[in-house]
């Protein structure tokens, strides 16, 4: 049982203000001075007056599809992001930060200790949203997804001042793990970590996930009996405000193509499956 956190609380109402639908005026001047606050580029989106609520905005979908690299063995940044890491594990160790790591094993929980000592020498690569950024994540490959466990936890800002502060920031923060297999069975791990601020995260096609809700216990979803396979570019979900996706594989399978600290888009290639 994991207990509810301040950030947990504080993220709720932060989230119950985003949802909310002001009148029109109201809330035109909310989502204008979100954008200006940021200097959002709103050119892929429609005007930010058209969006009820803040979060509609937060979550905004492209006006037109974007280009993504169909190319054989192309893994597409799942994102638009900040690589704030990436390469290879050392054992069960991951960069978070340069000079701070964080452990796979902890990470992933002892519901797939197992699976982690098998992505042990593995490629990684960490994507950082920052509130600039588009909130949807799209599917980066080819995917069966088998599982998904939501583990409940903390919601501290995913930032990279919190990034060099806090340790194993990523294992301590409520996140979404799912374990997918490509056609040729290599296992490849995608973790949604949430962040301060609503620290919602959506599954496009199973609307049973609900994360920074009331309940607080891990809860693993199976999709054995109707193999859910996703396609490359296709939708997979939704940060309710900016955050983090990890993505980790099994040896040999994963060349990273991208460095730290790049920006990322959708639909580029950041790495290669050699299979």
């Amino acid at each position: 049982m994991v207990e509810k956190h301040i950030t947990n609380t504080l993220s709720q109402w932060f989230g119950r203000f985003a949802d909310h639908e002001f009148p029109r005026p109201v809330q035109n001047l909310i989502n204008h001075a979100y954008v200006n606050l940021l200097d959002l580029d709103m050119s892929e989106f429609a005007p930010p007056s058209t969006y009820p609520s803040l979060n509609k905005l937060f979550t905004r979908a492209l006006r037109k599809r974007r280009p993504v690299d169909r190319r054989a063995g192309a893994f597409i940044s799942p994102v638009d992001a900040y690589v704030t890491e990436c390469g290879t594990l050392q054992d069960d160790k991951a960069l978070q930060v340069k000079g701070m790591a964080y452990s796979i094993d902890d990470l992933l929980t002892l519901q797939y200790g197992r699976e982690a000592k098998a992505l042990y020498g593995g490629s990684y690569i960490n994507f950082y949203l920052s509130p600039r950024d588009y909130h949807r994540y799209h599917m980066p490959y080819k995917l069966r997804i088998a599982t998904i466990l939501h583990q409940p936890g903390k919601l501290y800002p995913v930032n990279f001042p919190s990034l060099r502060k806090r340790r194993e920031l990523f294992v301590e923060n409520e996140r979404v793990i799912l374990e997918c297999f490509t056609e040729k069975g290599g296992r490849i791990f995608i973790v949604l970590v949430g962040a301060l601020n609503v620290g919602r995260m959506t599954i496009a096609f199973d609307h049973r996930i609900k994360t920074n809700a009331d309940r607080y216990e891990p809860t693993l979803y199976r999709y054995d009996k109707k193999p859910v396979w996703i396609y490359k570019g296709d939708l997979l979900g939704m940060f309710m405000m900016g955050s983090t996706v990890l993505v980790f594989a099994e040896p040999g399978l994963m060349e990273v193509r991208t460095n730290d600290r790049t920006h990322v888009r959708f639909g580029e290639r950041v790495a290669v499956i050699k299979e």
